[in-house]
C-alpha cells in the first residue's frame, strides 16, 4: 500500500505488522512458539521461545501484551525513524475573497457613504475599469447616485443609505 502521506503509510504498515504478529503468535498452538518474535526481528529470544515452547507457555502469554510494542519497534527500524509522533499539517483553509460589490460597499460605509473609483482601486487592488463597471451596475440598480466634487470635478458615487 503506497501512500503519499508518510504517516498514513507508517500507520498502515504498523497495523498490518501487529495483525501478522498476532497470527504468528497462534503458531504456539501448533508447537511453533516464538514465530511472532522472529517476525519482529527478535532473533535470539525467538529461537529461545521456539526451543522452550514459549518459555514453557508463560512467556508466550506475556507476549500477548508485548506484541504491540515489539511491532512498533520493528516498524521504526524498518522506516529508519520514529513516525509515531508525526503530526500532520492541518490544511490551510483559504476563504474566497469577498465579492467586489461587498468590498465597495464596506469602503463606502467607511467613507461616510461616498466613494471614488480611485479609492476603490486602492482598496481592492482591482483595475479602474473593473471598479467603474461594478459601480455603474450599482448605479443602474438604483442604490448609488453619481455626483461630482464641486472643487475638483472628480466623479463621486454616493450611497445614500450609508451616509451619516
Amino acid at each position: 500500500m503506497k501512500s503519499a502521506d508518510p504517516l498514513a503509510h507508517y500507520q498502515a504498515h504498523l497495523r498490518d505488522r501487529k495483525a501478522t504478529s498476532y497470527l504468528l503468535w497462534l503458531g504456539f498452538i501448533f508447537g511453533f512458539a516464538g514465530l511472532h518474535r522472529l517476525y519482529n526481528g527478535k532473533i535470539a529470544s525467538g529461537i529461545l521461545w521456539f526451543i522452550t515452547f514459549g518459555m514453557f507457555g508463560l512467556g508466550q502469554f506475556i507476549d500477548l501484551i508485548l506484541i504491540p510494542e515489539m511491532a512498533e519497534q520493528r516498524a521504526r527500524r524498518v522506516y529508519g525513524r520514529d513516525l509515531s509522533g508525526y503530526q500532520t499539517v492541518p490544511a490551510v483553509v483559504v476563504e474566497p475573497p469577498e465579492p467586489l460589490m461587498i468590498q465597495l460597499l464596506k469602503l463606502a460605509q467607511a467613507n461616510h457613504g461616498r466613494l471614488t473609483v480611485t479609492q476603490g482601486v486602492i482598496a481592492t487592488g482591482k483595475d479602474f475599469q473593473t471598479i467603474e463597471q461594478q459601480l455603474r451596475v450599482m448605479v443602474r440598480s438604483g442604490y448609488v447616485d453619481v455626483t461630482n466634487d464641486p472643487d475638483s470635478g472628480v466623479v463621486i458615487y454616493e450611497f445614500r443609505e450609508l451616509q451619516r
